[in-house]
């Protein structure tokens, strides 16, 4: 579950990670408030106005500007707030900007020049160690640091059973180049990061940039955060945090109705039950010629009532021009399935308008195949893979 840059500074600010501080804000003259509360409360004079949306690179695209005075505030809140904004990772048409966060300035004149850093955590899946990356290179794309400056990217291991030991936050500020009281601050801000990743259940901490002010604080500006959502069980509070604006909306009808669903850019719609039956049918439609349009596994109960389901929210993609129903019959009957997809199509009539190949196997597959022959439906049957695979190929050709 990703978190908006607000959050994730919320969860890392509990855990006691410096943060650059701000407010939310919904309309402009929430965003004025925001901003003289902040002078009261940081005696900050400028303000950084930050679209919040589940997307990097927002600065590119306008979704960040600092302002000087409050009528900056208001102008600035109020061009960014409702806007749809384009970035490197946004789709084609951009994502609306519901709410922006008004931040402090924080790159104000000292005794040295403010310095920015990028640090991230993440699973190490190879290894199965959780992993700090970091970099001098802060503010940037680290996709480009990575292919332009490889050995400016330094990586730290931390053993599960350990945790984060002293020594490694202390190789950590000293890789950074940092000395005195910046060293203090970094060792303590690397050490605060790790507890926050491990303790709150996330799968990523990104942050960029991390800042050395020119008084020598470390400080996170920005925050990336993506939450593990099997544990979300575990934090109630967190699960509450869920935007559920800012993801594909058929993905959250799916979700609503317990079904494990991932929207791709296919042609052929999917329903399967089980991850890995999934994963092999999709690479049965590959092979087939067309491209998988859904990663979608129904589960062990396939009734009728899911069926009608899955069919609704798969023929909500504009671009499925056929759908392969793959259900291995184990704890599931094949003939239950069978008569589950029978009458869903009948329930949904004129609805469905793409041809529907359906591979039964496993308990009573031969029953299943006769239910669906006889059933005077406009549904293709098949027993084997290869079979599915050289329907799924006709219907495409045709």
């Amino acid at each position: 579950m990703n978190l908006h840059e607000y959050q994730g500074k919320e969860i890392l600010n509990s855990f006691g990670v410096r943060i650059q501080r701000g407010i939310v804000a919904t309309t402009p003259e929430e965003a004025v408030d925001a901003a003289k509360k902040l002078t009261e409360d940081t005696g900050t004079g400028w303000h950084v106005i930050k679209a919040q949306i589940h997307a990097g690179g927002r600065g590119k695209g306008g979704g960040v500007k600092l302002a000087k005075n409050l009528d900056d505030v208001k102008s600035i809140a109020n061009d960014i707030i409702g806007m749809m904004l384009i970035t490197p990772q946004t789709p084609p048409q951009g994502k609306l900007v519901n709410q922006v966060l008004v931040a402090e300035d924080v790159y104000y004149p000292g005794d040295s020049e403010p310095e920015e850093y990028y640090m991230s955590v993440l699973l190490n899946r190879a290894t199965g160690r959780n992993m700090i990356m970091y970099s001098t290179e802060g503010g940037m794309d680290i996709e480009t640091v990575a292919e332009e400056t490889p050995h400016l990217i330094f990586t730290e291991e931390i053993d599960p059973l350990l945790g984060i030991m002293p020594f490694q936050a202390r190789k950590i500020a000293f890789n950074l180049g940092l000395s005195g009281a910046a060293f203090k601050e970094m060792v303590r801000f690397v050490t605060s990061l790790y507890t926050a990743y491990v303790k709150s259940d996330s799968s990523l901490f990104e942050i960029n940039p991390v800042l050395k002010t020119s008084d020598d604080k470390i400080l996170a500006v920005d925050a990336k955060v993506t939450l593990d959502d099997n544990a979300l069980f575990r934090h109630k509070d967190y699960a509450e945090l869920r935007d559920t604006r800012e993801e594909n909306p058929i993905e959250v009808e799916a979700k609503a109705a317990g079904l494990n669903y991932v929207d791709l850019d296919g042609n052929v719609g999917c329903m399967v039950n089980g991850a890995g039956l999934a994963m092999g049918t999709m690479d049965l439609i590959k092979e087939s010629g067309g491209e998988p349009a859904n990663f979608l596994d129904v589960g062990g109960t396939a009734d009728a009532q899911r069926v009608e389901t899955a069919f609704g929210i798969i023929l909500k993609d504009p671009n499925v021009k056929a759908i392969l129903v793959n259900i291995f019959g184990g704890i599931v009957r094949c003939d239950r399935v069978a008569q589950g997809v029978v009458d869903a199509y009948k329930n949904m009539g004129d609805q469905i308008n793409v041809p529907i190949i359906c591979r039964l196997q496993g308990t009573n597959a031969k029953e299943a195949k006769e239910l669906i022959d006889n059933s005077g439906m406009e549904i293709i049957s098949a027993t084997e893979f290869q079979e599915a695979a050289d329907k799924v190929h006709e219907v495409l050709s045709a």
